[in-house]
């Protein structure tokens, strides 16, 4: 008998009834100070991660060897015949490679890491579809086939409040992050087909930004049905403002709202306005 498993990792900021609905395992990442180690989501909250980067700005690692052996391990003693597991791009981090290395040591379970090219709910609806997949009674290799497609009709894109954060990470070129907070420039950031970060567009001020938020995803509603979401990186009030704005745009056939990761908000810094969408389509 087939028994699927799905598994992610915590950035893909799935909320709890989502992971319980669908029976999604979670692989937590680690942030860790000089002095001390946190698990992502599971002893440190955005907003005390935010709160402490004025004192120390903590690293970010990936779920540890031993955190995977065990997740398979777990699989194996539940029964589980096949594992279907989506992480943060691999353009982003190496829990990807990791686990493709650590997928070979359980033959028992067939296994497919499926790169998301992506990160936040960009990863996360991916997972979302294929519970959805699941409980409509798919097979794996149907599952399995509809991935590059399910990928394909998600963009993820955000606005920070400040570039600081991002060059310190060596996400963005330290030169043109500086001119960049010099002259209040807010880029609109997304993800490249590659799974890394780009420049979507550029705009001055934070008012600006989260109108330009707004139509590019108003523009993408324009031909096509589509689920939104609204991730807050310690930006609680712009988010409910966006959220309650998306309320009166057609084509919207799911509207939700979450919270980033801790260790996605160690690159960030308090202030990000993310949007999420995935276009409907037929399966």
């Amino acid at each position: 008998m087939t028994k699927i498993a799905l598994v992610t990792d915590s950035t893909s900021d799935l909320d709890k009834e989502i992971v319980e609905k669908y029976n999604i395992k979670v692989l937590p990442l680690r942030i860790v100070y000089k002095d001390r180690e946190y698990i992502d989501r599971v002893n440190i909250t955005p907003n005390e991660v935010y709160d402490n980067l004025d004192k120390e700005i903590p690293h970010t690692s990936l779920p540890s060897i031993q955190d995977m052996e065990k997740l398979f391990g777990e699989l194996e003693s539940e029964g589980y015949t096949h594992a279907i597991i989506v992480p943060i791009s691999s353009g982003l981090s190496g829990t990807y490679n990791a686990l493709k290395l650590v997928s070979g040591n359980y033959p028992s379970i067939i296994t497919t890491v499926f790169d998301s090219k992506s990160l936040t709910l960009g990863a996360g609806a991916i997972l979302i579809k294929c519970g959805e997949l699941l409980k409509a009674g798919k097979t794996y290799e149907e599952i399995v086939g509809a991935l590059p497609k399910i990928r394909d009709s998600i963009s993820v894109f955000y606005a920070v409040d400040t570039l600081k954060y991002l060059i310190i990470g060596g996400r963005i070129g330290k030169v043109y992050g500086t001119v960049g907070e010099l002259l209040n420039i807010k880029p609109i950031i997304s993800i490249d087909s590659q799974g890394i970060y780009y420049t979507y567009t550029k705009v001055r001020g934070n008012k600006k930004a989260l109108n330009k938020l707004m139509d590019i995803t108003k523009d993408i509603l324009s031909s096509s049905k589509c689920r939104v979401w609204v991730m807050n990186g310690g930006a609680q009030d712009e988010c409910k403002k966006v959220f309650e704005d998306f309320k009166l745009i057609p084509n919207i056939t799911f509207l939700g709202m979450g919270d980033i990761s801790p260790v996605a908000g160690v690159h960030t810094g308090p202030g990000l306005v993310g949007i999420v969408i995935m276009r409907e389509f037929d399966f």
